[in-house]
């Protein structure tokens, strides 16, 4: 028997390749993955460099604001008052899988976040298709959060006497041509990500610091203005709507993915990266209900359907002042910008693990010396992000994401339960309360969610799923590492792993 020298870099073999369904339900064994993240992949290793305070902010940088800021206008007409509720149910289907993910990246504390967690689990297939929803949920969410900058931008210009016309601050489907400012935005955020992820970190920490200040400073303004009579009727479009709305804004519960990306830059990830989980969903989901109750009592719900930057508007019709409008679209620029920037970052990480595995090309996987960064990646993916941001509208990218995020979060709830049947004797420095119904209840909370999405979003996502079945049929399945592994090589790691 041959076991290669460094685990994930064994050549493709012409003989003793698995079968078809062998192969999707060949698991990827845990040590394998730690060993990859100890040596790096035929070069530099990722530089850890993260505490709980960055894996924090980058949890809450990837989350807070997005709905709130970005799709609050879109989605208050689908709820009514009771938006404030779609976002409690939202955080609680969030905080569900939360706790799941919790545990997973104590345990498998490695950059691929959910896909590396379904392929210790479920196998190569259901890995795939898991790594394949995260493509979708990081680059659509990316561009989604992007285009709302356009509103920002404009607002902010408008104290001043001036916009940006259509042609440049919206994307085709919405009357312009381009979307300037959201392209921008992310070509921004790609260059920082390639200089280094410790910069990245830090400045997106001091940008969270801002846009908890503003949305604070909102809250304080508009319950100035709070009118109780907005709320009745509470469920003007009734539960389905309620439902809707949740559906839609569940993407902006997605920052604590992007933490869980981070793995092989925490410098403790099995102490620190549940405690950032955790911590984050707190603090995020506290403040877009606050957000949320605040705004309908400043304004009744009929006000937000085709308003753009609706809380930048109420605080100029609260307090007529146009420079505190001008002070908190800025602030939202910089918000969406710290959005763009740390799920961006996990995008990238997504892609470097795949890659790893040789089911997505080698370039994904190659870092820099100088940076210590996926350079060529990160500039690859961000032009691809830019272009989508652009020239798709809001709405569209929005519930593509949602459908995403939510179908990779089941497959973690089902991941915990699995480990915890298969592999009691790992070590967890977290552990899912009550289970097993926890996982139970957040893999149901994301279908009942993802039930509630229209039938146009089920179609992108079945496209995107033939999609993906192409490109894994047509490179994955023939360059996979797993699957070069001999059947005895294979067994051969997980039984080092569990004397570990």
């Amino acid at each position: 028997m041959t076991v290669p020298t460094l685990p994930g870099q064994v050549t493709d073999r012409t003989d003793g390749r698995p079968s078809l369904g062998t192969q999707l339900l060949r698991r990827k064994p845990l040590a394998l993955m730690a060993a990859e993240a100890d040596a790096g992949t035929g070069g530099p290793r990722l530089v850890r460099s993260f505490g709980v305070l960055q894996l924090t902010m980058i949890s809450v940088g990837a989350t807070l604001g997005t709905g709130i800021l970005v799709i609050l206008g879109e989605s208050v007409p689908l709820a009514g008052p009771a938006i404030w509720i779609s976002f409690a149910i939202a955080g609680l289907a969030a905080l569900l899988s939360a706790v799941s993910y919790a545990e997973m990246a104590g345990l498998v504390p490695v950059a691929g976040s959910s896909y590396s967690y379904t392929y210790a689990t479920m196998g190569e297939g259901m890995a795939w298709i898991c790594g394949w929803c995260l493509v979708l949920e990081y680059a659509v969410s990316v561009a989604a959060v992007a285009v709302g900058a356009g509103q920002y931008v404009n607002e902010a210009l408008a104290v001043f006497g001036s916009v940006l016309p259509d042609a440049l601050s919206q994307p085709p489907g919405d009357g312009g041509m381009v979307n300037v400012p959201a392209v921008v935005i992310v070509l921004l955020a790609t260059v920082l990500l390639v200089r280094g992820a410790k910069e990245s970190a830090w400045i997106n920490t001091a940008i969270v610091a801002v846009k908890v200040g503003i949305l604070l400073f909102f809250c304080a303004v508009a319950f100035t203005a709070f009118n109780a009579g907005n709320f009745d009727p509470l469920l003007p479009m009734g539960a389905a709507g309620v439902s809707a709305a949740a559906s839609r804004v569940f993407f902006s519960y997605i920052g604590f993915d992007a933490a869980s990306t981070a793995g092989e830059e925490a410098r403790n990830p099995k102490r620190d990266l549940p405690r950032a989980i955790m911590l984050s969903m707190l603090i995020v989901t506290s403040i877009y209900v606050l957000v949320a109750v605040a705004a309908i009592g400043a304004r009744p719900w009929g006000w937000f359907d085709g308003t753009e930057a609706a809380l930048v508007k109420i605080l100029e019709e609260t307090t007529g002042q146009p420079w505190i409008a001008l002070v908190f679209a800025v602030g939202a620029v910089l918000a969406i910008a710290s959005i763009v920037l740390t799920v961006l970052y996990g995008q990238t990480r997504i892609l470097l693990s795949m890659s790893r595995d040789g089911l997505v090309p080698q370039v994904f996987s190659r870092v820099s010396r100088r940076t210590g960064t996926p350079a060529a990646g990160t500039l690859i993916i961000g032009t691809a992000v830019a272009l989508t941001a652009g020239l798709v509208p809001l709405g569209a990218l929005a519930d593509a994401t949602s459908i995403g995020t939510l179908f990779a979060f089941a497959l973690v709830n089902v991941a915990v339960i699995y480990l915890r049947r298969a592999r009691p004797e790992l070590e967890r420095t977290f552990r899912v309360p009550f289970f097993p119904v926890t996982p139970i209840l957040g893999a149901i909370m994301c279908i009942y969610l993802m039930a509630n999405l229209g039938a146009d979003t089920w179609i992108t996502f079945g496209v995107w799923m033939l999609v993906g079945v192409a490109a894994y049929f047509g490179y994955g399945r023939r360059n996979s590492k797993v699957a070069a592994l001999n059947g005895s090589e294979h067994l051969d790691v997980p039984a080092a792993n569990h004397q570990s």
